[in-house]
């Protein structure tokens, strides 16, 4: 992530935080007053994407890219018959080994 990019995005969060809207003048003032020198474009671009987005959607919605794996699992499914499924759910199944606690080699930490 280049200087620039992190600048504007904390300039974005400070702006939000204190609920004052997000242009490109607010975000280069602040850029500025933080001694950072960035390329001029990039408070534009941080405002033209609030414009579009608002700073919760985004933040919300940063785990949600999920949905192609989601989507992949119905289409192996589809192609190999019923087998891929179940082979997928005897996998999520398998449990790890269990682990020897010091009661199985005849001492514990008590004794």
């Amino acid at each position: 992530m280049s200087t620039g990019e992190l600048a504007c995005t904390y300039a974005s969060l400070i702006l939000q935080d204190d609920g004052i809207a997000i242009t490109s003048e607010k975000i280069a003032t602040l850029v500025k007053t933080a001694n950072l020198n960035i390329e001029s474009y990039w408070p534009s671009l941080f405002s033209k994407l609030f414009e579009k987005k608002s700073i919760e959607d985004l933040i919300l919605n940063v785990g949600s890219s999920g949905a192609p794996v989601a989507v992949a699992a119905p289409a192996a499914a589809a192609a190999g018959g019923g087998n891929a499924t179940a082979a997928a759910t005897a996998e999520e199944k398998k449990e790890e080994p269990k682990e020897e606690s010091d009661d199985d080699m005849g001492f514990s930490l008590f004794d």
